[in-house]
């Protein structure tokens, strides 16, 4: 048997947790429950693995856990950016090979479109829109990133626009920018509210339990899941957590839990919208990976996001809230000087599940193990789009996506500690710091 050594604890003060419709939680698991398929973790690609394999299955009971409360944990805490391009950056042009480049657009655009037909039907509120995002720079290394990116989409055959520093406030308010790519793709939610949506919407042959942290683990021909109140044993287990696979016992030392911190202000009056001019519904992110990346929300508030904190357990630390809300008070009025009374009403922090190479798994654990881990920041698309091709692919069907992702390599193996966290740290710090105004 094998202890699972750190649970999800996020912080108590998301804004789009707060602020999305209210829902009863479904009750947490007890006793003794046998189920063909388990399905441990409720974020994006749990949601989208459990769903597909009811509708795969439509005689078998599907079990879906969730340790925290739906919309509480990593896929209710991002940006809410459901990105449709890919952006390697690891490549010159932040596209490389172009035939990877493509098939990657075609996962994202599945993605975006699986969660769309889900909006639709079931008529979730969670302000989607087909908005497109802004990459915004200031300084001369976030411009030539913006010319890079600009020729690899030439390269992939994307559309895109290149908006001058002078032409900006007309669509984000703020002059702060220099200039700015932006691409019509990328569709906007809250995600709080989206998860919650596609969480209360499953088919009636899912059972989700929420608020029911596995505490251990026994592997064998079936594999039984301990918690404070009892037991469930799977016939065949998905993994759809992320870095807390790592604790399950698969991946170890493969992907970094990194934390990111956004924050979102009291709802802007009259007078200060008009004084912030632009379009009423926007995002942008940074030319600059550790730069900030920002909204205007459909309830005209503000977000800020930036600033990263590396932590092994995967769980919320309060000092670095505390020590990163002072940042995002200074890119707010860099940003926004005709806005000074405008107070955040929320700060809170969320967990990325990132590796080393910018690759996740896809595909088989162990036997009757099976995992879509490590999205490394696109939980929103390529969570849900993995996680319904990893309930096609255990129906028996395959397609080149489903190829695609088998074949593709795993995470890499990160350095032993305590040189990773000192190492994870220095390029945290550097890259943060190196970003300069951009952040």
């Amino acid at each position: 048997m094998a202890r699972v050594t750190s649970m999800p604890a996020d912080d108590m003060t998301c804004g789009w947790f707060h602020l999305s419709k209210s829902r009863r939680a479904k009750p947490r698991h007890s006793g003794a429950t046998q189920a063909r398929w388990v399905v441990v973790g409720a974020g994006f690609t749990g949601l989208a693995a459990a769903r597909q394999l009811a509708l795969n299955f439509p005689d078998d009971e599907i079990v879906l856990i969730e340790a925290q409360e739906v919309g509480f944990g990593s896929s209710g805490r991002n940006a809410g950016f459901a990105i449709d391009l890919p952006h390697d950056i690891g490549a010159e042009d932040y596209i490389g090979e172009i035939e990877t480049a493509r098939t990657s657009l075609r996962l994202n655009l599945a993605g975006q479109t699986i969660l769309r037909s889900l909006v639709d039907a079931h008529q979730i509120d969670c302000q989607l829109r087909a908005s497109g995002k802004y990459q915004a720079a200031i300084e001369e290394r976030g411009i030539a990133v913006l010319d890079a990116y600009r020729r690899g989409l030439d390269k992939l055959g994307q559309p895109y626009e290149m908006i001058n520093g002078q032409d900006l406030p007309a669509h984000i308010g703020t002059s702060f920018y220099r200039k700015a790519l932006f691409t019509p793709g990328t569709v906007l939610i809250q995600p709080a509210a989206l998860v919650k949506g596609l969480a209360d919407s499953l088919p009636p042959n899912v059972t989700l339990y929420e608020n029911t942290p596995i505490t251990d683990v026994e592997y064998g021909e079936r594999t039984v899941l301990g918690h404070a109140n009892g037991r469930i044993t799977a016939d065949k287990l998905i993994l759809a957590n992320n870095a807390f696979g790592m604790r399950f016992g698969f991946l170890q030392g493969t992907m970094l839990p990194i934390f990111t911190y956004g924050s979102l202000t009291r709802v802007l009056t009259e007078d200060e919208q008009a004084a912030l001019g632009g379009k009423s519904f926007w995002g942008v992110i940074p030319a600059d990976p550790f730069g900030t990346t920002l909204r205007r929300t459909h309830d005209n508030r503000l977000f800020v996001r930036n600033s990263f904190s590396f932590n092994p357990d995967g769980r919320s630390r309060q000092k670095y809230l505390d020590r990163f809300v002072s940042r995002h008070r200074d890119s707010f009025e860099r940003r926004f000087p005709m806005l000074p009374g405008v107070e955040f009403e929320y700060t809170w922090g969320g967990s990325l599940a990132l590796s080393r190479n910018h690759m996740g798994f896809f595909g088989q654990l162990a036997p009757n193990v099976y995992g879509a881990l490590c999205c490394n920041g696109l939980g929103v698309t390529r969570g849900t789009v993995t996680g319904t091709l990893l309930a096609d692919w255990l129906a028996g069907q395959r397609n080149d996506l489903i190829d695609f992702l088998l074949s593709s390599p795993p995470p890499n193996p990160n350095p032993p500690e305590p040189f990773l966290s000192m190492g994870v740290n220095l390029n945290l710090r550097w890259g943060q710091y190196r970003a300069g105004r951009e952040a």
